[in-house]
């Protein structure tokens, strides 16, 4: 535990981001208060006080070290340039950098955007980066890049007259370890899919004729796993989407498949009959015994199988995922993964860096056995990226996680024409995304830049029996 002592009460977030960056491993708890004397002798201890003139900052977690910033007075310092001086406070103090420099948020890829929109040049926002945020030359020079591919695509989407659907599936095969998603065990819920599947018409009724006049880009299906539905459930899903929305303009209709146990060709030949262009096939890892160990129950065999079935079914821009820094896996594991999946070859692949959430049963693995076994380094990153190099695959999106190993970023990879229109609206956050079903957020963006959201509950049952008042929810959020 490293407990962290303040004069600003808005600074607890940006603190508790730092150290958890560098300190993973350990719980951190922030206290805005005036640093009391008791605090001065305790163990594993930072305090941060900000004075009119001057910063001073403990840093005590094995070695004590103090460090002093002054200032002329307190206008002639943000708060930005504060948190930059205690990220290089850190570096000093462990001997390591972050990639990321002090950046904590979780869209970098929105300030090189911003800078692209003001007409700022390439090796200006590269150097703004490095030397206001301390962000390494290969994280900025990636991010611009990613930037400008983001706004040649989103170029072409109606902003003001137009929005994005997002609909969640809220059940799984297992929980996998990792996962912090609202997902239940579909043989626990089976009897109560049809009375899910209503309360989310009722609330797709609503949208449709709430914004029937507005213009639909991307419609998204996710989870959970949708495809632990059966083959009829889904006919009738995507049969009701198809009817109730004017699909003329929509750019890219998106179904994670996901878990290979969950995938039939019958299930195919459903999403490729309501006109499903995009479907993802999620291996996390092509390594037996981590798939076993991190809770899926399929092989590495039925992965490929239901990869080679959704090819045969037509599909032509196939996604997978895989996940960095799994328990035990080292750069052979990341090795042989990418090198499974390229003889695969698919049309994407999107590469996540494990991030540990309290919600997930990872979180309490973690206490029993450690974080040392999650290994992710610059290596197997490299590793990744590489491969969809080699696949002739670009990045396209990026965002982090909090508690995220290693401290690096979850990368979208594609080959041309076939990037995830959707996964880059989620992140810039420039289009309005209307979310139905169990424990989903939408997000009205005004043309102002303004951002209001709404949330439907987490819990299935809830959410079936509260659906008026979910469908109240979105009446007050998006009717003008």
């Amino acid at each position: 535990m490293i407990n962290v002592y303040t004069n600003r009460e808005n600074y607890q977030y940006d603190l508790h981001a730092l150290l958890k960056s560098f300190y993973p491993e350990h719980d951190v708890r922030v206290y805005a208060a005036e640093v009391q004397e008791e605090h001065q002798d305790s163990e594993n201890r930072v305090i941060v006080q900000l004075f009119h003139d001057s910063m001073r900052v403990i840093l005590d977690i094995g070695v004590r070290k103090e460090y002093v910033h002054t200032y002329k007075n307190d206008t002639d310092v943000t708060k930005k340039e504060r948190k930059l001086s205690i990220y290089y406070d850190l570096c000093d103090y462990t001997g390591k950098t972050l990639p990321w420099g002090n950046l904590t948020g979780i869209r970098p890829t929105k300030l090189a955007m911003g800078m692209l929109a003001e007409g700022k040049e390439d090796m200006e926002i590269v150097s703004w980066l490095k030397a206001a945020h301390a962000v390494s030359e290969e994280k900025a020079q990636l991010s611009l890049d990613i930037a400008r591919r983001e706004k040649a695509i989103l170029d072409r989407i109606h902003y003001e007259d137009g929005y994005s659907i997002y609909i969640g599936i809220p059940f799984c095969p297992t929980t996998c370890l990792y996962c912090s998603f609202t997902s239940y065990p579909i043989a626990v819920w089976r009897k109560r899919v049809n009375d899910y599947l209503q309360a989310l018409f009722q609330e797709i009724d609503f949208v449709a004729k709430t914004y029937q006049h507005k213009i639909l880009d991307t419609v998204y299906i996710g989870g959970g796993t949708p495809t632990t539905l059966e083959a009829e459930e889904l006919d009738k899903l995507l049969g009701h989407v198809r009817d109730r929305f004017d699909f003329q303009q929509v750019t890219e209709f998106t179904v994670e498949a996901g878990r290979a146990d969950s995938i039939t060709r019958e299930k195919l030949d459903v999403l490729k009959k309501h006109g499903v262009t995009r479907i993802s096939v999620n291996p996390q890892t092509m390594k037996d015994e981590t798939l076993k160990y991190i809770g899926r129950q399929h092989t590495v065999a039925q992965v490929k199988d239901a990869f080679w079935l959704a090819r045969a079914a037509g599909f032509d821009n196939i996604n997978m995922d895989i996940i960095l820094g799994l328990p035990g896996e080292l750069e052979a594991d990341v090795q042989n993964t990418i090198h499974e999946i390229s003889k695969l070859n698919p049309d994407s692949l999107t590469v996540h860096s494990l991030a540990v959430k309290r919600a997930s049963k990872l979180s309490q693995w973690i206490e029993e056995n450690g974080i040392a076994t999650l290994r992710n380094t610059d290596s197997t990153m490299e590793i990744a990226q590489n491969g969809a190099y080699a696949l002739g695959m670009k990045p396209y999106y990026l965002y982090r996680q909090k508690n995220m190993s290693g401290n690096f970023e979850n990368v979208g990879y594609a080959r041309e024409g076939k990037y995830g229109i959707y996964n880059i609206l989620i992140m810039e956050e420039v289009q309005t995304i209307v979310a139905l079903g169990a424990g989903s957020i939408t997000k009205r963006v005004y043309s102002d830049g303004r951002i209001e959201r709404c949330e439907n509950v987490k819990d299935v049952s809830q959410y079936i029996e509260r659906i008026g008042e979910m469908i109240e929810r979105k009446r007050v959020l998006l009717e003008d």
